[in-house]
């Protein structure tokens, strides 16, 4: 399967994998990564890198919007063999080293496989790594608070609720929200339409999920890339309301 990028704004593109999506950012030769899809999404994330004119040489730090592994899963790979920083927020950095994991479990999503979607999602997602022990030897906390220095100057955004360190990234002159799983658009395991919550079953703690929702309504920005789901485009703040809506 091929790499499914889509530009969004001048150098910012969304890339769709396997039920996940990461983002690209571009800077003249150099890129920023946030997010790196799946285990087995290696071959379209390495393509969709090339598809904006890059290589993974050329990725200056890796960002991760949070440790689960369809999020996490080439960010070792690409610090291993090219020297990538592989970058999180501070509370997220032990999970990246998977001194612990916040993650679904097995029985979890058994218990919950009468759910349209659950299933078939269960199945992909160990085909593609969903399972796997891919810890990230070295990883780093953000080295400053604000814009980081790096191809688009993301702005961290502390989101928590769905793991303790997630975050988003705010890109204020795009007027972009990079939400991860703090607000997505879509999921196989939902049939709600438009930008939502995750079920409750993925969520750390639930309730810190549905607060950071606030948080994310005050960011102004006109375009929304989720960690799952299409690009959404209208005020970011709406956008979290109408989630919160849902989740009430």
């Amino acid at each position: 399967m091929r790499a499914d990028v889509r530009q969004v704004a001048d150098g910012t593109y969304l890339v769709h994998g396997s039920n996940t999506n990461w983002v690209i950012l571009t800077e003249g030769d150099a890129v920023t990564l946030i997010d790196t899809g799946y285990p087995g999404d290696r071959r379209q994330l390495l393509d969709s890198l090339a598809a904006v004119g890059g290589s993974p040489h050329a990725v200056a730090a890796v960002l991760i919007t949070h440790a689960h592994n369809d999020h996490l899963g080439s960010a070792e790979y690409l610090r291993a063999t090219y020297g990538t920083p592989v970058q999180l927020h501070e509370d997220e950095v032990p999970h990246a080293r998977r001194d612990f994991l916040h993650q679904v479990t097995v029985g979890t999503v058994l218990r919950n496989g009468w759910r349209p979607g659950v299933l078939p999602w269960a199945v992909h997602s160990l085909r593609v790594g969903g399972t796997a022990h891919l810890p990230v030897v070295t990883p780093e906390p953000f080295p400053a608070v604000g814009p980081l220095d790096l191809p688009g100057r993301p702005v961290p955004v502390h989101t928590p609720g769905h793991t303790r360190g997630h975050v988003s990234f705010h890109l204020p002159d795009a007027g972009v929200v990079i939400s991860g799983d703090a607000l997505v658009s879509g999921h196989p395991t939902s049939r709600i339409r438009g930008p939502q919550l995750l079920p409750d079953m993925f969520h750390h703690e639930r309730a810190r999920a549905l607060a950071s929702l606030e948080i994310l309504e005050g960011l102004p920005a006109d375009v929304l890339l989720p960690g799952h789901g299409p690009v959404h485009r209208g005020p970011v703040g709406q956008a979290a309301r109408r989630a919160r809506e849902h989740a009430l």
